[in-house]
């Protein structure tokens, strides 16, 4: 089988290896893909976005299968774009059609999608430039600290929270009216602030069954003891320690089925990945966001525990038989160390050499992120998050020691990483 994967980052490069290794894989093509996925596959210089390259390729090299690891083509209609088109619609794009892509399109759709379904989430309203006074207002009857999200995709970075209601008042003031995350904060949802744990919870369905990916839980933030701005995410382990089987019994009930059953009621066709972000509040599952493909660096740390063949879950996502699909799961533990660019999440530089991964031991899998090859031959830094470091181990412990010991031996100037990944819930 050929297959497409668009993107570029360490899910992407995770997607990668995994469908290397099925015997099932011909050739694997990765647009734009970076350093790490040419070593798996062929990258290929395409826009994610720019859909009738995409088409204009997968026609000339007679593509049998497209994955789409980034959410911005789903949002734009990626999946429609191929139904619509006669030439195309013998190739299966594996992720939701547009309307569906809105769960992680728009925070006020989505919450609006669970409120309608009965799905548990925190109490909320939206607001526009127009509606900043009655935005002031609703937050004068919330206690700190307060949510704000952007309404849109912005590269997830769009939620701020905050404990002061005047610093909330200037930060709805800044996203609305000098539109601090672009189009993304034209419209802002203000929620309840949920006290608990986090988690993310990740299900793969054909539209009609479904089945759960391992949980995971990833850190956000840019600082030790989760301080400082949001980032991408600055690591992640799986499975959950505190997820347990009365947890997730929970989470599947009330979250999962709902969610599955409620894409059907609307009429939405949904082939793909859903992940589902999570709180744990006193043991009760509630849903801070939909995202409608994998994360980012959960991802890292999935698919390493997928025993089974990707490309059978993947064709059974693609043609309605997701049921009689064989998925296995590594009962050991994963963890995830992500190595990124000084300055970042704000400015830095591109370009730097790494070295040293071929010092890497056999215990650790290096998935990059954020690299390219440089005209020398050598690999260099292309991103804000560079590398993410998984290890898989009986025991989180175990597996957090191994990535943080094969981090010491690469090299680039200006590399950062958090020490703490995983000791909340060791």
């Amino acid at each position: 089988m050929k297959i497409l994967l668009l993107g570029s980052g360490g899910r992407e490069h995770a997607f990668a290896t995994k469908l290397s290794q099925s015997p099932r894989l011909t050739k694997l093509y990765i647009a734009p893909g970076n350093a790490g996925t040419a070593q798996l596959g062929e990258n290929v210089n395409l826009s994610v976005t720019d859909f009738e390259a995409v088409k204009n390729f997968c026609l000339g090299s007679a593509i049998d299968m497209v994955i789409v690891g980034p959410e911005d083509p789903l949002v734009k209609g990626i999946a429609d774009f191929f139904r619509s088109d006669t030439a195309l619609q013998h190739i299966p794009v594996i992720g939701p059609r547009q309307k569906g892509a809105m769960l992680e399109g728009s925070k006020d759709f989505a919450k609006d999608f669970m409120y309608r379904h009965g799905i548990p989430t925190a109490a909320y309203r939206s607001f526009d430039k127009d509606t900043l006074q009655e935005g002031f207002d609703f937050l004068d009857t919330l206690a700190p600290p307060y949510v704000l999200k952007a309404d849109g995709l912005a590269a997830g970075k769009g939620v701020v929270i905050l404990d002061n209601s005047g610093e909330a008042k200037a930060e709805l003031t800044q996203m609305l009216m000098d539109e601090k995350f672009g189009a993304a904060s034209r419209k802002v949802v203000i929620e309840q602030f949920l006290p608990g744990i986090e988690l993310s919870v990740f299900v793969v369905t054909d539209g009609v069954s479904y089945k759960m990916l391992p949980s995971a839980k990833d850190y956000k933030r840019i600082f030790e003891g989760d301080k400082g701005p949001n980032t991408g995410g600055m690591g992640a382990v799986s499975p959950v320690p505190f997820a347990n089987a009365d947890f997730m019994a929970k989470v599947e009930e009330t979250i999962v089925k709902p969610t599955v059953n409620g894409l059907q009621a609307d009429g939405v066709t949904y082939k793909g990945f859903i992940f589902i972000g999570l709180m744990n509040v006193e043991g009760e599952p509630f849903v801070i966001e939909y995202n409608v493909r994998m994360g980012d660096p959960e991802t890292e740390v999935i698919f390493p525990r997928i025993k089974s063949d990707i490309i059978d879950l993947m064709e059974g996502i693609a043609h309605g038989k997701l049921d009689d699909t064989y998925l296995e799961i590594d009962e050991r533990y994963a963890a995830t160390v992500m190595v990124v660019s000084g300055g970042y999440p704000d400015e830095y530089e591109k370009g730097k050499l790494i070295t040293g991964l071929d010092d890497v031991d056999d215990k650790t899998t290096v998935f990059h992120a954020g690299t390219k090859v440089d005209d020398s031959g050598n690999i260099v830094t292309n991103g804000g998050r560079v590398l993410a470091f998984t290890s898989l181990a009986s025991d989180l412990e175990t597996a957090l020691r191994h990535s943080y010991r094969n981090i010491d031996r690469v090299q680039f100037d200006g590399m950062f990483y958090r020490k703490d990944i995983g000791k909340d819930v060791l």
